[in-house]
């Protein structure tokens, strides 16, 4: 069983598009971010072994996933992670909490995902602003769902505490038209293409 966090609260933000450059969409594009503002356990002070945040990583992976779900009826295109890290952190809590579990949790929710789930973290005070990017969760060359989300909390991370924020969308961005791989020709058998 997986560390569960001490969660200061979490906070969901739901983006709908309807209207964009000028027209109108064909079907409105919904983007949703759950971020939880959790305790750092180890802030402000240096620990060589950071496995608890790991596991901090693999419970936040299902338990935001799950409420993200929730809000995009089963249609999830895009996903992306991110972390942003209270000055009595380091980066590499973000990094212990991301990387070496959050993604398989991520996946088994959505019921898929081969792609690389992209990722973002940085250090800051209350406010600091963090922009998760986004792309096709089973072909990361789809370049018609590149993107990203802006994360901020007014009020997190404290200087001990660290945002972790999912971020999934039911498509790309509106009206693409740049070329480049679509979802109709990706082979989404490597992750890539």
């Amino acid at each position: 069983m997986a560390y569960e966090p001490k969660i200061r609260k979490i906070v969901t933000t739901i983006e709908e598009v309807l209207f964009e450059g000028f027209d109108q969409m064909v079907k409105p594009i919904t983007t949703v971010s759950v971020a939880a503002v959790i305790k750092n356990s180890f802030a402000g002070r240096y620990q060589e072994n950071l496995e608890e945040l790991s596991e901090v990583g693999e419970w936040l992976g299902d338990y935001l996933s799950k409420i993200a779900a929730a809000h995009l009826d089963g249609t999830i295109e895009t996903y992306g992670k991110g972390a942003i890290i209270g000055l009595d952190g380091e980066l590499e809590h973000g990094a212990a909490i991301l990387h070496p579990k959050l993604g398989k949790p991520m996946r088994d929710v959505i019921g898929g995902g081969k792609s690389i789930i992209p990722s973002a973290k940085k250090s800051g005070p209350a406010g600091t602003a963090l922009d998760v990017p986004l792309h096709f969760i089973d072909a990361a060359f789809v370049r018609t769902h590149y993107g990203a989300m802006e994360v901020r909390l007014h009020d997190a991370p404290k200087a001990d505490e660290i945002v972790v924020a999912l971020v999934f969308s039911n498509g790309g961005r509106p009206h693409p038209r740049i070329g480049g791989l679509t979802i109709t020709e990706a082979k989404c058998q490597d992750g890539l293409r």
